[in-house]
């Protein structure tokens, strides 16, 4: 499995990105695909997940309202829209796969994508 994040970059508190997550390798049937992120000095944490095959989404209670995970099985692409951005949410972010649903668990994940840095300034 390989997975590719892509659309990180710099933004004003109050502003929106759009991450997204190319996944290839095999087909993602029965997977749960989910967004991690890490900031300086703190360990990786969910963010959001999404079931591959019916859509069900989660998300920790710091983003949401704010975020929306999404997928396109179509492409096989995995998408996270921030919204309302702040300065807290300034870290690097992982798009993860693991067969059998999504978990919050970073060590229940199972394939890591490279990472995208999103850095939000007040």
């Amino acid at each position: 499995v390989q997975l590719q994040a892509s659309g990180g970059g710099f933004v004003q508190a109050g502003g929106s990105l759009r991450l997204s997550c190319a996944a290839s390798g095999r087909t993602f049937t029965n997977y749960g695909m989910g967004w991690f992120r890490q900031a300086p000095g703190k360990e990786r944490e969910f963010v959001a997940g999404i079931t591959w095959n019916w859509g069900t989404t989660s998300y920790s209670d710091s983003v949401k309202g704010r975020f929306t995970i999404s997928r396109d099985k179509a492409k096989s692409m995995v998408y996270l829209q921030m919204n309302s951005l702040q300065t807290e949410d300034t870290a690097v972010y992982y798009c993860a796969a693991r067969n059998g649903g999504t978990s919050t668990k970073t060590y229940e994940q199972k394939d890591w994508g490279q990472g995208t840095q999103v850095t939000v300034s007040s």
